[in-house]
């Protein structure tokens, strides 16, 4: 299995930024997933970005709500995860949390309750 830990959330103002690292051990070379996913309060655990390695082909996507301020990104090198979070608002306020799976498709990705291996998660507050 593989073992993931998140770092780098904090507290900052609304506008601000953000960059969220998961170092990873065990995460398979090619055919998986890692995501990024928050989680607030009162409310149901959302995705907010995947990266998909299907054989030599890499794939993004965001959820509608971060499309344009939030980055996902691997150092393959440093087999680490990152979500750079920019124009943050206070609705970004959660507990973030990556995961990853072995696939088959990248679609797959999207399929949270299906992710094999979890972070603790790392807290993000936005304030106004």
């Amino acid at each position: 299995q593989a073992q993931l830990a998140e770092s780098g959330g904090g507290s900052v103002q609304a506008g601000g930024s953000l960059r969220l690292s998961c170092a990873a051990s065990g995460v398979a070379s090619s055919n998986y997933c890692m995501g990024w996913f928050r989680q607030s309060p009162g409310k149901e655990r959302e995705g907010v970005a995947y990266l998909a390695y299907i054989d030599s082909f890499s794939e993004t996507t965001y959820a509608d709500s971060v499309k344009g301020r939030f980055s996902i990104s691997k150092d393959n090198a440093k087999n680490t995860l990152y979500l750079e979070m920019t124009s943050l608002k206070p609705e970004d306020t959660a507990m973030y949390y990556c995961a990853t799976m072995r696939v088959v498709l990248s679609l797959q990705c999207a399929r949270d309750n299906e992710y094999t291996d979890w972070g603790q998660g790392t807290q993000v507050t936005v304030s106004s």
